[in-house]
């Protein structure tokens, strides 16, 4: 399988996970995940927006994005062979996935307007830890 095509069915994938519910609902019980890729693991990372901090206003549509991660590592690797503290993080504006980053850091270009941020650390293979690992969310705008 060409790299294109691992991205594309990750993609996918994340796609059809996310799409289980709002970003920031409930968690899909792990028989519901368990049925084509197996039970999920729990992860002990932490992960927080530190920028854009909540009610900033950022002038210009470039938004410079920072999380902090603690107890995981960022790998840019996507594999089905999960550890608990190995993945990537997706990164979410007003609940749609915009972006899967290897790096805690991202600049992404958004309309004038009120908007919300938030990640989610998940597993090598772009699926969501058990339970989910969700920033903060930030509210901000752009002017």
């Amino acid at each position: 399988m060409s790299c294109k095509q691992v991205m594309l069915l990750c993609l996918g994938v994340a796609l059809a996970v996310a799409g289980c519910g709002p970003a920031n609902g409930p968690t899909p019980p792990p028989s519901v995940l368990a049925g084509s890729i197996g039970p999920r693991p729990s992860s002990p990372a932490t992960l927080t927006v530190v920028q854009p901090q909540d009610g900033a206003v950022i002038n210009g549509p470039t938004v410079h994005v920072v999380f902090d991660l603690q107890n995981a590592t960022i790998t840019t690797s996507t594999t089905t062979h999960i550890q608990p503290d190995l993945g990537h993080i997706h990164l979410y504006v007003d609940n749609v996935l915009v972006s899967m980053n290897y790096q805690t850091q991202d600049d992404i270009t958004l309309t004038p307007g009120a908007h919300t941020l938030k990640g989610e650390f998940v597993a090598s293979d772009h699926v969501p830890f058990d339970p989910r690992v969700w920033s903060n969310q930030v509210v901000f705008s752009v002017q």
